[in-house]
């Protein structure tokens, strides 16, 4: 097993780091939910937003550790880091409020993510001091330091992406497994679905979400698009399911997002009735 591999298995193991990790969620619990949580998981631009912020924080600290080789440019440095460290905060926060929502090895993983990019503000910060008080060369060491804390804390939030599948969308494969909708798949009969309760069934072996209304059916994919949540096992009301594992909110129509965390609509379902038998297909059929 390689190094980096090992490190990040045994992160993910360390059940010392759930009672911080808990401490942590309680204190983002306080942000109060609806449009301020959506907007900090991303939901008005369909994906998280957090890989934006941190953006700018990093970007600038990378150019000022570059800088600090370059003669002349000493100023120059000290505003990049002044501006890495004014957007470090919205990045923080908005990484901070996804991960709340994720799963007890993610938060582990995301925990020590966290730490090392606090220590990478630190350290600038730090820099940022030296500099104003004109110990150049401490500054700049620094600065060097800050920048190793964020490339660690940038391979983690790689694990945590790529490795642990955090933030992206769960429900992408099903159009891919189902297929392109040539043709419609029976999944049972009409008359055996009870009236607005939701229900699991299958397309092929994809698990899909069935509920019943009076004058229509419903059908999206089952497995959350956040984190792949039973959807079947969630509450129905109003037209809408909310996921049982984080309480994503999804309309049933159109499979948008209503509230967070999930970011990426479910895969909604054309239904049709033949006889008794209810069968559906994905749109774009010809």
């Amino acid at each position: 097993m390689r190094m980096s591999t090992a490190i990040t298995t045994r992160l993910e193991q360390a059940r010392g780091l759930d009672r911080p990790a808990s401490l942590l969620r309680g204190l983002v619990g306080r942000v109060p939910e609806g449009r301020i949580r959506d907007i900090a998981h991303g939901v008005p631009i369909g994906h998280p937003v957090h890989p934006l912020l941190v953006q700018v924080p990093i970007g600038a600290w990378l150019s000022a550790s570059v800088l600090d080789f370059v003669p002349g440019t000493g100023p120059a440095s000290g505003v990049l880091i002044t501006v890495g460290l004014g957007a470090a905060l919205p990045a923080a926060a908005a990484g901070a409020i996804d991960w709340a929502q994720t799963h007890e090895q993610q938060q582990r993983v995301g925990l020590v993510h966290a730490t090392a990019n606090s220590a990478a503000v630190g350290l600038y910060a730090a820099s940022l001091w030296a500099r104003l008080r004109k110990r150049p060369i401490r500054g700049r060491l620094l600065a060097l330091a800050g920048l190793t804390a964020v490339g660690a804390g940038g391979l983690l939030g790689g694990h945590l992406a790529y490795r642990q599948a955090t933030g992206v969308n769960h429900a992408e494969q099903v159009p891919h497994v189902v297929g392109d909708g040539s043709r419609w798949h029976p999944i049972g009969l009409l008359s055996a679905l009870p009236l607005g309760t939701p229900v699991r069934r299958f397309v092929g072996e994809t698990p899909v979400l069935v509920v019943r209304g009076r004058d229509r059916v419903d059908v999206l994919a089952d497995r959350c698009a956040h984190l792949s949540g039973p959807l079947s096992e969630g509450e129905v009301r109003d037209g809408r399911v909310t996921c049982p594992w984080h309480d994503s909110v999804f309309e049933l129509r159109t499979g948008e997002v209503v509230h967070g965390p999930a970011t990426a609509p479910q895969p909604v379902f054309e239904t049709r009735v033949d006889g008794d038998e209810l069968r559906v297909r994905l749109p774009g059929a010809g």
